[in-house]
């Protein structure tokens, strides 16, 4: 199962994925960070982007902190990086 390692960033005007060139993952997500409010919404947000139920997405680490881990079930590591190329900044 895939693991991806982002930065979320919340209270952005709406919920926001980007890849960097050098593959780093900034995830803005429009919930405030209080009450595990941001958490929720970027576990939705990526089950949304990724195609697959909220109950395939785990945050493994980063409960209370901007650099999180989440992986991702039900998504082969193909598709994964497929999506990560969608979103892909220049």
């Amino acid at each position: 199962m895939p693991i991806l390692h982002l930065k979320a960033k919340p209270n952005a005007r709406r919920n926001q994925l980007e890849v960097a060139a050098d593959g780093h993952v900034t995830v803005r997500l429009h919930a405030p960070a209080q009450d595990g409010k941001a958490n929720a919404c970027l576990l939705g947000y990526l089950a949304e982007v990724f195609g697959v139920s909220k109950s395939s997405i785990t945050l493994l680490s980063g409960h209370t902190a901007p650099f999180k881990k989440v992986e991702i079930a039900s998504v082969t590591e193909a598709d994964f990086q497929a999506v990560l190329q969608r979103f892909q900044v220049e």
